[in-house]
């Protein structure tokens, strides 16, 4: 039985940090700071109880009950989107959820089928979406991301001073070396960053980081330069080499995926449908949930729900935002368990945590910046972890006592895993304090 069962853990609870957090994001406070009682807040029209919000993640998160007869494309459609910093997350994402699917049926739809895309989007984070989703993606958010790194990159292009070509006009500059990149790229089909910068000199132009520091020096503009294009919607991410779960990339023209380009919405237009899809998939929320996993400013956000028909709930003390259509009640599952990777969608879907995890669980399941680790789920909270033994077995901890059926189902969880993995041993990018060390454990 691969289960290392202590229950606790040392250390400080971790500060309830939410991950990759975005510059400007209001905080909570500025959101939600009014309770459902006072007389400034809106009228709530029901609560919405903690049980009530466990049971609409199990069932629409597709945890209670694996899914069956979909395609991961659909299966990340009912999720709005995949976190992928992490790219092994984005399959384990799936394969916890679908009943049969194996690595190739992820791999196929991202580069094959198409059906999915990787894009840089919201809080200039990586995610992968269904590609009838990139519009509302990258007017929603990533334009946004990309004006901004494309600011950052013409200001440090002006400090080259020995090329005064580049420094006479960076912003032409950059604009003539992006052109050439897609050129490039449409002439190959694909080509890895490596080698557009043997073929195109200009990528190879260095900038100092750092200077004077020990992790300092100077770095090539190749990734930058292929991020903001990235951001803008022009070229994609293809098949990385080393494997599913790599990351060096192969580059793309985005007309691969769509062959006449990210369909033009207004940004308001894909502000309104993202909140949309995101409260029928994660609803209901506060503002500061919205705010946060959009990483849009106060305005955006109000404006953004505004466009949505939607009631006032009461969230166990907190002002909540609800679909009116979805006003009915939800019942709890039966009873599941599920083991969900690092940087999941579901736990990285809210702001507020502390009605799925528990405060004193976060030095385990946390890394010091606030990315979550691999985590087991019970009955729609936080139970425990994983991490993997250098050999691929998926070994856990419980972390409370959730009784012998659902251990059991843990361990039968733990086992399929094992099993779907098939000795391929996934390290998370971002290790968090309890899968290092049940990683480290030995088998006996």
């Amino acid at each position: 039985m691969a289960s290392a069962n202590r229950t606790s853990l040392s250390g400080n609870p971790a500060r309830n940090v939410p991950v990759d957090g975005a510059v400007g994001t209001p905080s909570a406070r500025s959101l939600t700071s009014s309770s459902p009682s006072s007389p400034s807040s809106p009228s709530t029209s029901r609560t919405v109880s903690i049980a009530e919000r466990r049971a609409r993640l199990g069932i629409r998160h597709h945890l209670s009950a694996k899914a069956r007869g979909i395609t991961a494309a659909a299966l990340v459609d009912d999720l709005v989107a995949l976190h992928a910093t992490d790219p092994a997350s984005v399959y384990l994402s799936v394969a916890a959820r679908m009943e049969a699917v194996h690595p190739d049926d992820v791999a196929d739809a991202l580069y094959t089928e198409r059906t999915l895309i990787r894009m840089l989007g919201m809080r200039r984070t990586m995610f992968v979406v269904p590609t009838g989703s990139a519009s509302v993606v990258q007017h929603s958010s990533s334009d946004a991301v990309a004006a901004r790194l494309r600011r950052a990159l013409v200001k440090d292009l002006a400090t080259v001073t020995d090329q005064p070509k580049i420094t006479s006009d960076p912003a032409t500059w950059l604009t003539q070396l992006d052109d050439a990149v897609l050129c490039l790229l449409r002439e190959s089909g694909e080509a890895t960053a490596l080698e557009l910068s043997r073929v195109e000199p200009r990528l190879r132009t260095q900038l100092t980081y750092a200077e004077g520091k020990a992790y300092g020096g100077p770095a090539n503009i190749t990734s930058r330069v292929l991020n903001l294009l990235s951001a803008e919607g022009r070229i994609v991410r293809g098949r990385p080499g080393g494997g599913w779960f790599g990351s060096q990339y192969k580059w793309s023209p985005i007309e691969k995926w769509l062959q006449d380009g990210v369909p033009i919405l207004s940004a308001d237009g894909a502000r309104a449908e993202l909140v949309r899809q995101w409260l029928a998939r994660f609803g209901p929320g506060t503002m500061a949930d919205i705010a946060w996993w959009t990483g849009w400013n106060l305005g955006d956000t109000r404006r953004a729900v505004a466009a949505n028909d939607t009631i006032h709930v009461d969230l166990d003390g907190e002002v909540g935002v609800l679909l009116s259509s979805d006003i009915e009640p939800v019942a709890a599952p039966p009873p599941w368990v599920a083991l969900l990777p690092a940087l999941d969608p579901t736990p990285m879907g809210w702001s507020g945590r502390d009605w799925y995890i528990s405060p004193d669980y976060r030095a385990a399941l946390f890394d010091k910046t606030g990315n979550i680790g691999p985590t087991i789920w019970c009955d729609g909270r936080v139970v425990g972890g994983w991490g993997q033994r250098p050999d691929g077995t998926v070994v856990w901890r419980l972390l409370e006592n959730i009784g012998t059926a659902a251990t059991s189902a843990v361990e039968a969880e733990g086992a399929r895993l094992t099993e779907w993995l098939d000795g391929v041993r996934v390290i998370p990018k971002f290790r968090t304090p309890l899968e290092k060390e049940l990683s480290t454990e030995d088998a006996g």
